[in-house]
């Protein structure tokens, strides 16, 4: 199918939501210096950010229609397989955009490599186009990304590219039942995490920290500070905090999936059960007592351009 539109997924800078916040940018800098803040640093940051929209806005319009849209209606944007993905913004715009594309392919540029790491914007302002082009002739490189699945036992989804969040929605403990590899046991704890490939280098690394932390303190030797390493088809789950109790158990803190192998979790919270993705909370599931996930690989793949052709 040939490429006949562009779609631009862009985020709000640091400035513009400060400004949402207090109504003028003169009420957001007094706020920020009051307390001892650099406001100078937040409009550099958002020049520097529009300077590089515009030049890709700009490039684009050159070879294929395009339209920009926000990070917040990324959940009720329909996307078609005519299309490709404009990214600009920090890592986690990507993980935002790739559970809403069904495949669709992404090229994701670092709008400012002096500020942001940029481990998943292989392109910048001024060699993204190149990829555009590539993917109009499809003629491109890409690699995949899978991606995690929460699927309730009333049919609705959630996808996360990064990582998904199965617990409470404030700080009392999460109760559920949770089945594994066989195995079933009631428990009280913080939260799961299920991680992909992509995102074990973020939430479910702090996990393997605390760990590690922990482990001076109860072992001879320092433990060898080393985080799981999970292949490009396989999630890994990890139980935070986990409560020994007459009613709960312990004996499944973690554990890989991948293929069949899925976990399965029922609520036992009467409210404020939830099931979120890739930090953003208000992209969510309820999960409250009769509900039960079953979590595994999704079969949806996020489609990465890189550079060459």
């Amino acid at each position: 199918m040939s490429i006949e539109y562009a779609i631009i997924v862009k985020n709000k800078t640091r400035l513009e939501l400060l400004n949402d916040r207090f109504n003028t940018q003169s009420q957001a800098q007094f706020y920020i210096e009051r307390q001892g803040g650099n406001f100078e640093d937040y409009e550099a940051e958002h020049e520097k950010f529009h300077e590089s929209l515009s030049s890709v806005q700009r490039q684009l319009s050159k070879v294929i229609k395009n339209k920009i849209v926000e990070r917040t209606f990324l959940p009720s944007f329909i996307f078609s397989p005519n299309q490709v993905v404009i990214v600009i913004g920090q890592d986690g715009l990507v993980a935002n955009t790739a559970k809403y594309v069904s495949g669709i392919p992404i090229v994701a540029v670092n709008p400012d490599a002096e500020r942001y790491d940029g481990f998943l914007l292989p392109f910048n302002p001024g060699n993204f186009i190149g990829g555009v082009e590539n993917v109009m002739a499809d003629r491109y490189n890409s690699k995949y990304a899978s991606l995690a699945e929460a699927k309730l036992n009333d049919g609705q989804r959630l996808l996360a590219f990064n990582d998904l969040f199965i617990g409470a929605a404030s700080h009392v403990s999460a109760r559920y039942k949770i089945s594994y590899d066989g195995v079933t046991e009631e428990q009280s704890s913080s939260g799961i995490i299920v991680s992909t490939q992509a995102g074990s280098t973020g939430w479910l690394s702090s996990i393997f920290n605390m760990t590690f932390g922990m482990q001076q303190f109860i072992e001879n030797d320092n433990p060898i500070r080393e985080n799981a390493k999970l292949s490009n088809n396989q999630l890994m789950f990890a139980v935070r905090e986990p409560f020994l109790s007459k009613r709960s158990q312990i004996g499944l803190t973690a554990g890989f999936l991948a293929g069949q192998t899925k976990l399965v979790l029922e609520s036992f919270m009467p409210s404020n059960g939830i099931i979120f993705s890739d930090g953003i909370e208000s992209d969510f599931l309820n999960f409250n007592s009769g509900s039960i996930a079953t979590i595994g690989t999704a079969k949806e793949k996020a489609k990465l351009v890189t550079p060459g052709s």
